[in-house]
């Protein structure tokens, strides 16, 4: 088992509330923030989208900068992330990236062979991602001078998450591509799983570097692996990134992998991130006991986000069940998927009283 390195202290002036609770200190209640907090849901964010495509809200640091902050001026959540897409790497990595309207992110020359993965590049990360790194800054400056300052997150996708829309070519339902060169060429798929891991850690380092105070590394597709394949594949890319950082908190975020958790107990991560599908009391039930020295995971979770869809009586009483079923231990409040598009924004922000509300 990999154990967890311990954590500088933030800035006396800023709310570090949520840095303390990654850390598995004591904390006067659990900080709150959602995955994807920045973005569709939010009238401000409608507006800057209907003047600027999608890669040009990323592209350009400050409006990333003024998408990311807009959550935290509007919700008062206790952490900011940084506005950004994964798939940012794969195009630095020369492989085209479209966003279309109702089809999201599609590559239209997808990688699904050794062959094809000669035409990934090792770019120069400071050179074809650094206006990530320009946003980063620009959000510290502008938190600072916030009258409650919070950490600002920064985040990635594992080298499988990564894969699985590279070698689909976007999103997919059955990833029958990506499945059968794992399984027809596991070692073609590590190579490339190595390579996105290569140019993964220069961009998270390149984000702590600007600014960023936490990492969120995302495994959205983890949970098409069984534990074996999980554990031969995507486990060890994921371990190499974690290490590589420097002294942040990270946070590694899973999807629907329940049948992962004693493995994922095992990650050199100080926050697990999880889906709704497990209450997070059960998460702990399950990990803590794999952990019998040095400190515990944090959990962060892990509301449904269709909850913010319905009544806010009933947000506030699931809000509150939350809260309860992670009293065991580190707790961070937060979603166990990204916010969707349709929530109401007084539904966002009574889930975040709630739970400042203790």
């Amino acid at each position: 088992m990999v154990s967890c390195r311990p954590m500088s202290q933030s800035a006396k002036s800023m709310n570090d509330l949520f840095l303390r609770a990654c850390r598995g200190e004591t904390v006067e209640r659990p900080p709150v923030w959602m995955m994807r907090q920045a973005g569709r849901y939010m009238a401000e964010y409608r507006a800057l989208r209907a003047q600027h495509d999608f890669l040009t809200l990323c592209k350009t640091p400050e409006l990333a900068a003024e998408v990311t902050l807009q959550p935290v001026r509007a919700l008062g959540v206790d952490a900011a992330i940084l506005f950004a897409d994964i798939l940012l790497p794969l195009e630095a990595m020369g492989a085209e990236l479209r966003f279309q309207k109702g089809d999201g992110p599609v590559f239209p020359n997808p990688v699904r062979n050794r062959d094809d993965l000669e035409r990934l590049q090792h770019p120069d990360v400071e050179g074809t991602l650094g206006y990530v790194f320009d946003a980063a800054r620009e959000v510290r400056r502008r938190l600072a001078e916030l009258p409650r300052p919070v950490p600002l997150i920064g985040f990635g996708g594992t080298p499988w998450t990564l894969a699985a829309y590279l070698v689909e070519g976007g999103i997919s339902k059955h990833h029958a591509h990506l499945l059968a060169w794992s399984y027809g060429d596991p070692e073609g798929m590590l190579r490339l799983l190595d390579r996105l891991a290569d140019v993964s850690i220069e961009y998270l380092r390149g984000q702590v570097e600007a600014g960023a105070q936490a990492i969120q590394l995302f495994d959205t597709w983890g949970g098409l692996l069984d534990a074996e394949r999980w554990r031969r594949l995507a486990m060890p890319s994921v371990v190499r990134i974690l290490e590589s950082l420097p002294d942040v908190p990270r946070i590694f975020y899973i999807r629907d992998a329940a049948h992962l958790l004693p493995i994922l107990a095992e990650l050199p991560a100080e926050v697990l991130s999880v889906d709704w599908r497990m209450p997070l009391d059960a998460v702990r039930a399950i990990i803590d006991p794999l952990q019998p020295t040095g400190p515990k995971k944090a959990l962060q979770g892990n509301l449904d986000p269709g909850a913010l869809l319905g009544p806010i009586d009933e947000i506030r009483r699931r809000t509150r069940a939350l809260l309860q079923a992670g009293s065991g231990g580190p707790h961070i409040a937060n979603l166990g998927h990204g916010i969707f598009p349709m929530t109401p924004v007084e539904n966002a922000r009574a889930f975040v009283e709630t739970v400042q509300e203790g």
